[in-house]
């Protein structure tokens, strides 16, 4: 039977943690769509994937809140869309489901979810598309809420509805939405303080 290890801060460092936790704030609240890419390697970029293809999702978004807290914007994107919708639209936060999803910080699942007044349209409407079934998760960053996880199934035009999500659907975006977030987290820490995180 193994111990467990008893792994204490080291004294040497207890001083510096505010300055760390300052740095790390900041640095959260600087994040903006268009940097994310550039932290999201092809490990963090599979790790999404998995999550959006557990859910049995077509594609899958990573939106942030833009600096002047008025949009949420796709800062990542799996889906053939991707090039039309990351950095080009705006979600406004007075409206739809993914700002219902930031604004409360509560998961959300819905099947036949264009019945539903409050999905916005814009985004469909721009791409083109029918979103059928949706979930939304709220994305943590750094110890604050800093955008939304989502990941949707498509109806094409004379197409049968897709099977729709499960609650273990949710769990697996959950799951990979929180790990997403401990990886950036990890690698922005390690940036910060010197490490070679690479």
């Amino acid at each position: 039977m193994s111990e467990r290890l008893n792994l204490l801060p080291d004294p040497a460092f207890v001083a510096l943690q505010p300055v760390l936790a300052a740095r790390m704030a900041t640095l959260g609240a600087e994040i903006q769509a268009g940097q994310l890419a550039h932290l999201l390697d092809p490990l963090l970029r599979k790790i999404l994937q998995q999550g959006f293809t557990e859910a049995g999702a077509h594609e899958g978004t990573v939106w942030l809140v833009d600096a002047a807290g008025e949009f949420l914007v796709p800062a990542f994107n799996t889906g053939p869309h991707a090039t039309e919708m990351v950095g080009k639209f705006k979600q406004p936060l007075s409206a739809g489901l993914i700002s219902m999803v930031f604004a409360t910080e509560q998961p959300f699942l819905e099947n036949e979810v264009s019945r539903n007044a409050q999905q916005s349209k814009l985004l469909d409407a721009q791409l083109q598309v029918q979103t059928q079934a949706l979930i939304a998760v709220p994305f943590y960053l750094l110890d604050a809420c800093r955008g939304v996880v989502s990941c949707v199934q498509l109806k094409s035009a004379g197409a049968v509805d897709p099977p729709g999500f499960r609650p273990e659907h949710l769990a697996s975006v959950q799951a990979a939405a929180a790990l997403l977030a401990r990886l950036i987290e990890y690698r922005l820490l390690s940036q910060t303080v010197g490490w070679d995180c690479e």
